[in-house]
């Protein structure tokens, strides 16, 4: 006699992303600004729940940046802010697929999730020097005369979101393309989010160089009239809007256990067992 015994096909898969990262704030005037376009690249695991629904735990490392110097509103090139920080993205995102993969061989798919970034912005001085930001408080955080305005946090969540296509080039092998928004929970990413305080308390507190990094326009030349240092209270960034960043580009993943049979399918095969 003879019982059946059942084994699961695979649907793990792991792989890799490598693309570009951009950054949409109060330092850009467009969304996105494929001038300020850097690399990106990540690790990614997908588990596949059904044919329709894929679960991604991923980690991506990008760059975001930008520089009022660029901009078209001459009000923004007067401050002549710029920054740049290292993006590292924990995420944890649901793919709903429009098609069966392991029967059509490709399908188009959205996604959405959450995801936690660490970052720490950072801007070049005069004399060329990266210097961090956060630590000067250039909007008076920690001030006791601005007791409402604390330390911004270097890590925040993010919601990614978007839409892709993927393929795949053999039983083993998928290959992906798509694009992604990641709006936050920070208006911090760029160093940049409410007004200017006093240059003197901030001069007395936290020193020449925070003044120095609070305000750029005194740095212009050329064409560029140079400008002082604005009152206390004008406004330096908008919190109306959280700063956001992207990640997009290419995903190739390779199922575990190798071998077809799809999600959840069922290979059986029959072994003799003695009554």
């Amino acid at each position: 006699m003879a019982l059946p015994f059942f084994s699961f096909a695979q649907d793990w898969h792991i792989g890799a992303f490598a693309g570009i990262s951009n950054y949409s704030g109060d330092l850009v005037q467009q969304k996105v600004d494929m001038r300020y376009t850097r690399p990106a690249l990540g690790l990614l695991v997908r588990k596949d729940i059904n044919r329709y629904l894929t679960l991604r735990a991923g980690f991506t490392w990008g760059i975001a940046t930008g520089a009022d110097s660029t901009n078209a509103s001459e009000a923004l090139k007067a401050r002549n802010l710029s920054f740049k920080s290292n993006i590292f993205e924990g995420s944890l995102i649901a793919e709903i697929n429009f098609l069966d993969l392991d029967e059509k061989r490709f399908t188009p798919y959205v996604f959405i999730g959450v995801g936690g970034f660490g970052f720490d912005p950072t801007a070049k001085d005069m004399s060329g020097n990266r210097v961090r930001l956060r630590p000067l408080g250039t909007e008076g955080q920690g001030l006791p005369q601005y007791p409402q305005r604390q330390p911004y946090d270097l890590f925040a969540f993010s919601f990614p979101m978007g839409a892709g296509f993927k393929a795949m080039l053999n039983d083993n092998w998928t290959l992906g393309f798509e694009i992604g928004l990641r709006p936050t929970t920070t208006d911090y990413l760029d160093d940049v989010s409410t007004n200017y305080v006093d240059q003197n308390t901030l001069l007395a507190y936290r020193g020449q160089k925070a003044v120095d990094m609070a305000f750029r326009g005194d740095e212009l030349t050329g064409k560029q009239t140079p400008g002082v240092y604005p009152p206390d209270g004008t406004i330096r960034g908008s919190a109306k809007h959280k700063d956001w960043y992207s990640f997009s580009g290419i995903t190739i993943t390779y199922r575990l256990g190798g071998g077809s049979g799809g999600w959840g399918k069922v290979k059986a095969t029959r072994c003799p067992v003695r009554l």
